[in-house]
């Protein structure tokens, strides 16, 4: 009978096979990854030209000035609230069925501002919005 004291081995972590599935993610990441520089995105706006305005039967003009103050159908409007430029709107709309809301923005209007009015005019249920630009060659006012 043997009856001396076994030697038990210790057990080993094999950390190759695990280097090597990192080394696979790490690969997979890199290569569907996409690197994008915001910071450095230069925008260009689009000049808008056409040959004449379009008229719209039953269309609401909400003008906003540069320094945020609007007015709807060239009334003054005394907040800059959306909810007092949804009731404008909505007063505006009343048994107009399929009203065109056209937004006369200034070229220094916070774009805050606009969106406020584009809130508003989801709120009082107007789903057709336009705005109103400048041709760059006759300096006239158009609506797009």
């Amino acid at each position: 009978m043997n009856f001396r004291p076994r030697t038990q081995e210790e057990p080993e972590i094999n950390l190759i096979p695990f280097i090597d599935v990192l080394l696979v993610i790490l690969i997979f990441l890199v290569l569907t990854t996409t690197y994008s520089k915001f910071t450095e995105m230069q925008l260009t706006l689009p000049v808008a030209d056409a040959a004449a305005q379009r008229d719209y039967p039953k269309e609401i003009v909400v003008t906003v000035a540069a320094d945020g103050r609007y007015a709807v159908n060239k009334q003054p409007l005394e907040g800059r609230s959306v909810d007092l430029v949804a009731a404008a709107l909505a007063r505006s709309a009343a048994g107009q069925k399929d009203s065109v809301l056209i937004i006369s923005a200034d070229a220094m209007a916070s774009h805050q501002s606009v969106i406020t009015v584009m809130e508003a005019a989801r709120r009082s249920g107007l789903a057709q919005i336009t705005f109103a630009t400048q041709s760059s060659a006759t300096g006239r006012a158009e609506v797009r």
